[in-house]
């Protein structure tokens, strides 16, 4: 779990301070080198990720590792999901978004469920930095993805 920014003096460490809670120390370069408020807003969604694993039913523990080199979240234990990778936008600058594999049905169903959200294709759900996080709906969404190949196998079996 990711450790809250360390304070100096009663001030916020800068960006680019590595931050505690990661076990891929590529992993940890990435976000320190996102630039603020990205930065602030990645950390919160890499947090939203790994709190929705542990909190849904057999998806067990992640792995986090960069893919693309980008921040990603595989089920390597129980191969219980899709992998979901998250990165910044490069234009807009302020933009982010949650990356899902394309070859899957996962963005049709978010846009059913969720036709408020930003969506980028058939592989992203796009978040602005200046807005808050749509944190129940992106704990839905992540929960469906890291489910997305036990729910398969839970179908193909009749339920």
């Amino acid at each position: 779990m990711p450790q809250p920014p360390q304070k100096a003096g009663g001030k916020k460490l800068p960006a680019g301070k590595p931050r505690a809670g990661f076990a891929d120390p590529a992993v940890a370069a990435v976000f320190s080198a996102y630039p603020e408020p990205l930065q602030t807003r990645l950390l919160a969604l890499r947090r939203l990720i790994l709190d929705t694993a542990r909190t849904t039913n057999g998806v067990g523990a992640l792995e986090e590792t960069l893919k693309w080199g980008q921040p990603s979240y595989l089920t390597t234990a129980t191969k219980s999901g899709s992998t979901v990778r998250i990165d910044r936008i490069k234009s807009p600058a302020d933009r982010y978004a949650v990356f899902f594999h394309c070859q899957t049905d996962l963005v049709a169903t978010f846009r059913e469920l969720y036709p408020e959200l930003t969506y980028g294709g058939n592989r992203s759900i796009l978040l602005d930095a200046k807005d808050k996080l749509p944190e129940a709906e992106l704990r839905h969404c992540v929960g469906l993805a890291l489910t997305y190949h036990l729910n398969k196998r839970k179908a193909g079996r009749g339920g």
